[in-house]
């Protein structure tokens, strides 16, 4: 990773609040487990907002960005009714865009899970993957940086 990668100045992050509901709760009153995934793109997509690089952005760029991974760890259970905090950083961007994620619980900041996504530029022409993110990316991260 090179040093802009550790440059704080180039970190983004951004979190959003939300509330469990019933349809993401099991029998056990617990949320169950594929709904983080959600959740984490709930945060994803305000993260990409903020840098003005949201999905519509990237398909008019001409590239897609697919998930290809998908990590969570899970150290409480989030609850029916909860109101939870979830945390997007970005923390690679330079070959492909990583970006963790940490849920919290809004009332006492006890940490609930954390996870991370890899997502990869696809040219929409030729569908081909691409070794380097494509300037634009750069470009967004640079201009957010105010």
């Amino acid at each position: 990773m090179s040093d802009r990668a550790n440059d704080p100045a180039m970190r983004r992050h951004a979190e959003v609040e939300l509330v469990v509901q019933f349809y993401d709760v099991d029998a056990l009153n617990v949320v169950w487990h594929g709904h983080y995934a959600k959740f984490f793109e709930h945060a994803r997509c305000a993260l990409l907002d903020l840098i003005g690089y949201n999905y519509t952005q990237m398909r008019e760029s001409g590239f897609s960005w697919p998930v290809i991974d998908f990590h969570v760890r899970y150290m409480q259970p989030a609850v029916f009714g909860q109101r939870i905090s979830v945390r997007a950083e970005i923390v690679e961007w330079e070959q492909r865009l990583r970006i963790e994620y940490v849920i919290t619980d809004s009332a006492s900041g006890a940490r609930l899970s954390k996870g991370s996504t890899t997502q990869v530029a696809v040219d929409m022409t030729t569908r081909e993957m691409c070794f380097v993110s494509p300037p634009i990316l750069l470009a967004r991260l640079k201009g957010a940086r105010g």
